[in-house]
């Protein structure tokens, strides 16, 4: 065969190598999964209607997405609600909640379903964690929540990261205030506080970092989806963040507390342990209203902390170019009183410890910038990003996808179920029904002015009968799943 000819011969031979190629389908990649948390975040924000808050980053992502109005979490307290947002499950009302799962998972005596980030790990996805996004900074146990030995969600992450940078440990970022102050005894140190200095000067800083250079490696892969999951812990207790922050609140006129009075009758009302055991220079929030506006003005500072927090990481993901296959979600673990019914805290079964922000965004979505009234609960997100994503879903758990409703804002939603210690909630369209574990029952309508400061259970007992039967069901069918 001559020159020429082997040529052409080698030219046909590419020609139909590549033509094949061509004619196979290829598989689009799965679209990321980009989940923040923050900590005690009620709906204080300025697209949610808090006109006084100044969070742009959260508000401008609000436009992108779709706001739930009435998003409820399943737990008024970080480690049960982050343990139901995880495992898609209600679980133990305890902070251990996933600690518990871990020790059953290693005992291997019976069947544990993955967590979420697992179940996307095992459907292709490298999952990084970064911050607070399990109860413990870091997802590990130990006096110092840095011990390796002792995982919280084993096998769930592929990376599981807590910087400290001058906090020493987890445990010191968890309640860490400027410079690298611990807390060691909660008396001594400050309720709130506001220094100088930039972002860094501060735990979430050093969280956002780190969740920007993870962003930007994850991006880069172009084998595989990422689960990136950041967890900023302002506005937490202590109430510390940048002076800058706090500045723009100085001047501002905050609204009224809404019934700000201790409820009378039997109530999940509690002292505001957790706000108490700092140093408050011997002044309460509920008999001093200029402390109690200090007070709000820190925690609005935390929030607008966070919200920068956000913006970075937002920012970061558009830069990369990421955004336009990534589904996002903003999750607040639940809510916070500042002073309704005379709780500074979260740890009640009334909505305001209940209720907490939730914006979701994916890619393609018609209805940018669209708020729904739709009741939801936070155990619907496991499988809301399984069907967004096109993984297969999560049979074992116990929400229901959110899909219809991004499609359809005017979606009904459904009943919300929450719990803390024995007691147990329910929040429906136009009620709450809270159950007491000795039978004591509490009801609101929440069609009235009165809302949750007037307990009518004695004036519907047929609707508390209808209701307390369908909370029992509801959470004695989830005990498999708990215990």
């Amino acid at each position: 065969m001559k020159n020429g000819e082997s040529a052409q011969v080698i030219c046909m031979v590419l020609c139909v190598f590549f033509l094949s190629d061509c004619k196979k389908p290829k598989l689009a990649q799965k679209p990321n999964i980009l989940l923040i948390c923050i900590d005690d975040l009620r709906p204080e924000l300025k697209s949610f209607g808090a006109n006084y808050i100044n969070s742009p980053n959260i508000d401008a992502f609000a436009q992108r997405g779709i706001s739930f109005r009435r998003h409820f979490v399943n737990a008024p307290s970080c480690g049960p609600s982050r343990y139901t947002l995880l495992t898609g499950l209600y679980g133990p009302p305890t902070n251990d909640a996933l600690f518990q799962r871990a020790n059953k998972i290693t005992q291997g005596n019976e069947k544990i379903d993955p967590s979420m980030p697992e179940w996307f790990r095992t459907h292709g996805y490298t999952a990084v964690s970064v911050g607070k996004v399990s109860h413990h900074p870091g997802g590990r146990g130990g006096d110092n929540w840095n011990d390796s030995t002792i995982i919280e969600m084993p096998g769930a992450w592929d990376r599981h990261l807590m910087p400290v940078a001058e906090w020493e440990h987890p445990r010191g970022v968890m309640h860490g205030l400027a410079h690298g102050e611990i807390r060691t005894v909660a008396s001594e140190m400050d309720v709130f506080q506001s220094e100088e200095g930039d972002d860094n000067i501060y735990p979430d800083g050093a969280i956002t970092n780190e969740a920007l250079k993870q962003l930007s490696m994850l991006a880069m892969d172009n084998e595989k989806p990422f689960f990136l999951a950041v967890g900023i812990i302002k506005p937490h207790l202590p109430f510390g963040a940048p002076k800058s922050h706090f500045d723009t609140y100085e001047d501002v006129v905050l609204p009224p507390i809404a019934h700000p009075e201790k409820p009378e009758g039997r109530t999940t009302w509690h002292g505001s342990g957790e706000f108490n055991q700092y140093n408050r220079w011997s002044k309460d929030p509920n008999r001093d209203s200029v402390f109690a506006d200090e007070v709000r003005r820190h925690y609005a500072a935390c929030v607008s902390y966070a919200d920068a927090q956000v913006g970075k990481i937002l920012k970061e993901l558009q830069r990369t170019g990421a955004d336009k296959n990534t589904i996002v979600v903003l999750w607040g673990d639940h809510g916070w009183h500042l002073g309704e019914h005379a709780i500074w805290g979260k740890h009640s079964l009334f909505e305001e410890s209940l209720h907490s922000p939730l914006i979701i965004h994916y890619p393609g979505m018609e209805l940018e910038g669209t708020e729904t009234n739709a009741i939801v609960e936070t155990l619907d997100l496991f499988p809301t990003l399984c069907d967004l994503s096109g993984v297969e879903m999560a049979e074992f758990t116990r929400g229901v996808s959110l899909k219809p409703v991004l499609e359809n804002p005017n979606s009904d939603g459904h009943d919300a179920f929450a719990y803390f210690n024995d007691d147990k909630t329910m929040r429906t369209n136009t009620h709450r029904l809270t159950l007491h574990s000795d039978g004591f029952v509490e009801l609101y309508d929440h069609t009235t002015a009165e809302k949750e400061t007037r307990n009518v259970a004695d004036k519907h007992p047929e609707l508390v009968e209808e209701l307390t039967g369908v909370l029992k069901a509801r959470l004695r069918d989830s005990r498999s799943s708990r215990e």
